[in-house]
């Protein structure tokens, strides 16, 4: 079983947003999008939806035309395929690699790849100048950039929004919890200071863990899941902190992928 986690560079239009949605709707487990950020988050199962998504995506977006506060590539701008149950990461890997060969060949946009041979940091880092697409056309798309192509083990992304903080602070804060299984950004978003942070690590840090490291730096208003997280990672935290941290059985993998093959 895999799921993949699409990252598309179009939070603002609703119409947009249907469209694209509709396209994959067979296998559609969750979706979150945020109009400062101007991106969207897609949770699909397996990997013919996120091909159905990106081409709908290349069609309708165009990357030069996008303003937001999260940094991008392209229109389809992140891709990881995420091995669940017996599926292993060797076959995710396969999927991938399929994934930026056909945007390559029926898309015309390049891949670069992250998992066994880089980090996503990295090519945010390094793109376009010391380092350039693993597959497909030298250049970015005219209109649709670059896809980061990956492949993973689940994670959490996770928004915490600080009271009264500047975004200088805020910066501050980022420096200060980054470390081992906790990636950190900070941005500006409905006027208030965001840490927006990616869990790869939920044995060592988990939601309720995070929140508390930065609660320790300010005052919180309010926390964000983005997507879904694992049961495995709920069930680890104190149900009476649920509704604090914004996460639920509703809003879990598993839950999700049950729903769907109910409705199915």
């Amino acid at each position: 079983m895999i799921e993949c986690v699409v990252n598309i560079s179009e939070g603002q239009s609703p119409e947009t947003l249907a469209n694209m949605s509709a396209a994959v709707a067979a296998d559609l487990l969750d979706i979150h999008s945020d109009p400062d950020h101007h991106r969207s988050v897609f949770t699909l199962r397996g990997a013919h939806s996120p091909r159905l998504l990106a081409a709908r995506a290349v069609d309708l977006l165009n990357i030069h035309e996008h303003a937001g506060v999260h940094p991008r590539l392209g229109v389809v701008d992140v891709v990881p395929f995420i091995p669940l149950g017996n599926t292993t990461f060797k076959e995710a890997i396969h999927e991938r690699n399929a994934f930026a060969q056909w945007a390559a060949n029926e898309l015309g946009v390049p891949s670069f790849y992250y998992g066994p041979e880089r980090t996503l940091p990295d090519i945010r880092r390094t793109a376009w100048t010391s380092l350039f697409p693993d597959v497909g056309p030298r250049i970015a798309h005219p209109t649709a950039g670059a896809i980061c192509v990956g492949v993973r083990e689940v994670l959490v992304a996770y928004n915490i929004f600080l009271a009264g903080t500047t975004m200088k602070t805020a910066r501050e804060i980022v420096i200060g919890i980054r470390q081992p299984g906790l990636r950190a950004l900070s941005f500006l978003v409905d006027g208030h200071a965001q840490i927006s942070m990616n869990l790869t690590d939920l044995d060592t840090i988990n939601v309720d863990t995070a929140y508390d490291i930065v609660a320790q730096y300010s005052s919180i208003t309010r926390a964000e899941l983005v997507g879904l997280m694992p049961l495995s990672a709920l069930t680890k935290i104190e149900q009476s902190r649920w509704s604090q941290l914004n996460i639920g059985a509703d809003k879990t993998i598993e839950a999700r992928f049950d729903t769907l093959f109910k409705a199915q």
